[in-house]
């Protein structure tokens, strides 16, 4: 399993004053989406979100996201090495992404970009 890079997971309240902040920081223009009801603005290397707070609850617990070349083959290494997979592989709108967590207790997300 090759690991692409890390997103960085930012719960803000409001997307709207977020969004240029981080723009500027990270050079570049917000892809945004919607899922589950939870705002999301991709930035560079942050993932800001924003929504319910029972949604956030859940997302804080996630420590980033992973990208990875395809997140079977991930899955498969991680429960070789003593992960348990909490969800997935489901579609994503940028693909596939599963929730895993690591033998030490932390979580984390991996995506990758198939279909």
């Amino acid at each position: 399993m090759e690991i692409l890079g890390a997103t960085l997971r930012v719960c803000v309240d409001d997307l709207e004053p977020a969004v240029p902040f981080y723009e500027r920081l990270a050079g570049g223009r917000a892809l945004r989406f919607e899922r589950g009801g939870v705002q999301v603005a991709a930035v560079g290397c942050f993932l800001l979100m924003s929504g319910p707070e029972a949604e956030l609850e859940v997302l804080r617990k996630v420590a980033a996201t992973i990208a990875v070349q395809d997140v079977v083959e991930a899955r498969d290494v991680l429960v070789e090495l003593g992960a348990r997979v909490i969800a997935g592989p489901l579609p994503t709108p940028a693909g596939r992404n599963l929730i895993a967590m690591h033998p030490d207790g932390a979580v984390y997300e991996y995506v990758d970009r198939q279909s």
